[in-house]
């Protein structure tokens, strides 16, 4: 029984990892240019284009489906979690014409970001059981009709068995074995009898299955990171379908009132 149900969820899975047909929402972006600006340790966003990808964007009320934590060039480029494959370390090819988004952890220290590297490593072959076909049949709609206030747990994938990782979920663990936060609970207690007004803090770690790939991108301790754009883009000779001016015609623009524009 467990051998037909693997066959059944990995066929599942094969056909929740195809491409879809709907639009993206992001611009493919210059892996080039995000080559240049990365650094260990930070968290590489991905626009992705499967079925699968198209419901986690929906359950998630973000562009984001996918995320990869770069672990440096010599060590295989990325280490993510895949459906299919499992944990694995892939290159730059993998992100090819996608849109992307880098989020580099504020503050993280070298030698913690070596551990988080460590412990992303540490899990390269771990698999999720694809024996788990109901946890994958939830995604066979893009859509699904769901409240707002649960969607986010229908992405918690399996039992939360340490071998069964999922993109965000396993690099959430690797950030929490340094204690480095990423959209902790913050509490404020009064503990003090004396002191009515004297609070303390006590923080709250979210267990890692409930993290989506977009919580990198909301985490105010992780800085989105914009590789520094060259002054190449000529605007006024780009082709736009339907709306292009005539040969050697240019729109003639309003006057500004009391407004210049310098030219860098």
């Amino acid at each position: 029984m467990n051998r037909i149900l693997g066959a059944l969820g990995g066929r599942l899975a094969r056909y929740l990892a195809a491409p879809s047909h709907c639009a993206r929402a992001v611009a493919p972006t210059d892996v080039q240019a995000i080559r240049a600006a990365i650094l260990p340790g930070d968290v590489l966003l991905v626009e992705g284009n499967s079925r699968f990808s198209s419901a986690i964007k929906y359950l998630t009320h973000s562009n984001w489906s996918h995320a990869a934590l770069y672990v440096g060039e010599g060590q295989g480029g990325f280490i993510e979690a895949d459906v299919v494959e499992g944990v694995r370390a892939v290159g730059w090819s993998e992100f090819e014409g996608m849109g992307l988004r880098l989020c580099r952890p504020v503050a993280l220290r070298p030698d913690d970001a070596l551990r988080v590297i460590a412990a992303a490593r540490a899990r390269l072959g771990h698999r999720y059981d694809l024996r788990n076909i109901v946890d994958l049949a939830r995604y066979l709609l893009p859509t699904p009709p769901v409240p707002g206030r649960v969607r986010r747990r229908m992405l918690s994938l399996g039992s939360g068995d340490p071998t069964r990782a999922i993109c965000s979920g396993m690099i959430a663990q690797c950030f929490q074995s340094v204690r480095y936060p990423i959209l902790p609970h913050i509490e404020h207690r009064a503990d003090d009898p004396n002191c009515a007004t004297c609070l303390r803090e006590y923080w709250h770690v979210r267990h890692h299955s409930l993290f989506v790939p977009a919580d990198f991108d909301r985490s105010p301790y992780f800085a989105i990171v914009k590789p520094e754009v060259q002054p190449t883009l000529d605007y006024a000779a780009l082709d736009w379908a339907g709306i292009a001016p005539e040969p050697g015609e240019r729109t003639k623009l309003p006057e500004l009132s009391g407004q210049t524009r310098n030219a860098d």
